[in-house]
């Protein structure tokens, strides 16, 4: 009776359930995270650690005149594969008229006897715009501008398309963030651009007329798209030396 008094007398203490909870283990404390990560988790996006010099090198200057560098390069290499295209083209396209030409050409005269009658020895003027053509498609076919138009397209294509998300990267390594703006978007359509171009090599190969010349008018865009971004990413190189600092 005596304990059950004393029990009975204890002061009876109110609830806090802040208080309480403060005392329970964080999760990142039961999974033993570090808290150098922890803060990391804790931060917010737009706050984020590629500002404060932890990437190194990848956040100078070196690194963010690479992306420029790579896609002037391949600005020009985009005109050589359209010059390396239009000449396999014109092979296909060269033996289409030759064959017109030969419908317009007059057979030649023979005897009852089947042999050619004796005739003026000068070619007419269609047979020598046959013999033109010709000898212009032997030497176009010599220049093997098929397998050089393949090879230059699937180099474009795929350091094009590297080099398009890692200009993202470095400006996120810079900076911390993107910026939406017309050199993102303009980057993002051509990207997208090379590869609705190179999704219609097989029904070219196929003979499709029609996959053909959307190739060609998705290249056209695409290098128009391309001449268009020269302005604004000479602008973000002259921020990047306005901002960063060698290497």
């Amino acid at each position: 009776m005596q304990s059950m008094a004393a029990t009975l007398s204890l002061p009876i203490l109110p609830y806090n359930p802040r208080q309480s909870s403060s005392k329970l283990p964080s999760i990142s404390a039961k999974l033993n995270i570090p808290k150098d990560s922890q803060k990391f988790f804790d931060q917010n996006i737009s706050d984020a650690l590629a500002v404060n010099g932890e990437f190194g090198i990848l956040e100078g200057r070196t690194f963010a005149l690479i992306h420029p560098i790579v896609l002037g390069a391949l600005f020009f290499y985009t005109l050589y594969a359209g010059y390396l295209g239009w000449q396999w083209r014109r092979v296909r396209t060269i033996q289409n008229e030759i064959n017109e030409l030969k419908k317009q050409v007059k057979p030649t005269p023979v005897t009852p006897d089947g042999e050619p009658l004796q005739t003026s020895p000068s070619p007419s003027p269609v047979e020598l715009k046959i013999q033109q053509l010709t000898e212009e498609r032997k030497e176009l076919i010599k220049g093997s501008y098929k397998d050089r138009h393949f090879n230059a397209g699937s180099i474009l294509l795929g350091f094009g398309v590297l080099e398009a998300v890692g200009g993202g990267l470095n400006t996120w390594f810079r900076t911390g963030k993107l910026f939406p703006g017309p050199h993102l978007f303009a980057g993002a359509a051509i990207t997208v651009l090379w590869a609705l171009a190179a999704a219609l090599v097989p029904p070219m190969q196929k003979g499709s007329e029609t996959a053909r010349n959307l190739h060609i008018a998705l290249n056209a865009l695409n290098v128009l798209l391309f001449i268009w971004q020269i302005p604004t990413g000479f602008e973000i190189v002259l921020k990047v030396f306005e901002f960063t600092k060698w290497p």
